[in-house]
């Protein structure tokens, strides 16, 4: 089959769209290393925050593929490779999102038991209350 120039040029031009999906995704996955190893770490909502773009972006990287994959004769191994890149991108913003959520409510908890007069011990509890004598005489 021959292609006409223009049409040659929009082939291209199509197939070139795939590059603003994978940009975003290695700077997101950039701005993940430099969390990971930066001494102020992401919070957990934060971590969600990113993984959730990093997962809407792969699932668009994958939509693009599927849609694209003959027309610009993508490989099978670049296209395997994003799919289970994707896959383990979902786990881990599942795991993330989890301990972001019982984060939050963990500290909706102590919240509400902070303003209910409650607290203030080392375990949660009421604390100690009354007094300790220190025993006198030689120790």
């Amino acid at each position: 089959m021959l292609m006409n120039g223009a049409a040659f040029a929009q082939a291209a031009a199509e197939c070139g769209e795939i590059q603003k999906t994978l940009q975003e995704r290695k700077d997101l996955v950039a701005k993940a290393n430099v969390a990971s190893n930066s001494k102020k770490k992401m919070t957990p909502q934060e971590a969600c925050g990113l993984f959730g773009k990093l997962q809407a972006n792969g699932a668009a990287g994958l939509k693009w593929i599927t849609a694209n994959k003959e027309w610009c004769s993508i490989p099978d191994s670049f296209a395997d490779g994003f799919k289970a890149d994707h896959e383990k991108v979902s786990g881990i913003r599942a795991k993330v999102c989890s301990v972001a959520a019982q984060a939050t409510k963990m500290e909706a908890q102590a919240r509400a038991q902070a303003q209910n007069g409650g607290g203030g011990g080392l375990l949660g509890g009421p604390g100690l209350t009354g007094s300790f004598k220190m025993p006198q005489g030689a120790l």
